[in-house]
């Protein structure tokens, strides 16, 4: 375990901690000297992520929630800072997704999407950031998505939920750099996780980056105080390529690629 990083004691909450770019995250963090509270729902993986961090001498703390329900959100803050705990480093990676032809998905996992990307990242951040203003020190990271620069036809709720992340963590980063406060926004494209599996997107899972790679490019931007960081060398061109194609264009190419067999 490295002690030379700036986040060496310091306690980091890190969302849907239980698998993915989160554990991975995690384990960086953990790398660099920070201590773990790990959230998601599933009990048996942090369980087992704990049992790892620990076993390398970092202290961890669980804290079971589903950040579909706000009473949840408020419960993580309770058992952490609430509690005493100095959380220096928030990471809301939690997220949902859903592939499908928009008016034939759920409604619920369309809501779900809004409630977990966007409303749960707002929340939590409300609830930790005003302690970071008054110690004039934070970390936050927010994972958005390379969905976020353009519209995604048949992950639109998705890609939407993203934009809104991106945004968020930009203009947040402007608001609290007075204060001495990092927000970062990690853009990842498609990376090996079970996500596609769950949202039922295996047919975007190309080109897949590993999670170490995008967790550990996440963690450096964060800790250099960069605003926004795309691991993905291609799709960051493509990212800035799509500035100078009329978004009608994208979008109705998109929509021929990606429509349901």
């Amino acid at each position: 375990m490295s002690t030379s990083s700036i986040f060496s004691g310091k306690w980091a909450l890190v969302t849907g901690a239980s698998a993915g770019i989160g554990a991975e995250i995690a384990r960086q963090l953990a790398a660099r000297g920070a201590k773990l509270i790990l959230t998601a729902r599933r009990s048996e993986r942090l369980e087992q992520l704990a049992a790892e961090l620990n076993a390398s001498g970092t202290e961890t703390k669980i804290v079971i929630a589903d950040l579909n329900d706000r009473d949840a959100r408020q419960s993580i803050y309770d058992a952490t800072e609430g509690a005493g705990l100095t959380v220096d480093v928030l990471v809301n990676n939690a997220g949902l997704g859903q592939y499908g032809s928009f008016y034939e998905n759920p409604v619920e996992q369309e809501l779900s999407m809004v409630r977990v990307n966007c409303e749960a990242v707002v929340h939590l951040t409300h609830l930790f950031l005003p302690r970071m203003v008054e110690r004039q020190r934070g970390w936050i990271l927010v994972v958005a998505s390379t969905a976020s620069f353009q519209p995604v036809p048949y992950i639109t709720t998705y890609a939407a939920t993203k934009v809104f992340d991106r945004y968020f963590a930009q203009g947040l980063a402007a608001e609290v750099a007075r204060f001495g406060i990092k927000v970062t926004a990690l853009c990842p494209g498609p990376t090996e996780s079970e996500f596609y599996e769950l949202a039922g997107a295996l047919r975007f899972k190309e080109n897949v980056q590993g999670t170490v790679q995008v967790a550990r490019a996440g963690v450096d931007a964060l800790e250099r105080g960069k605003v926004t960081v795309l691991p993905n060398p291609r799709r960051r061109w493509q990212s800035f390529a799509v500035r100078f194609v009329p978004v009608s264009f994208v979008t109705r190419f998109i929509e021929r690629v990606a429509r349901p067999k």
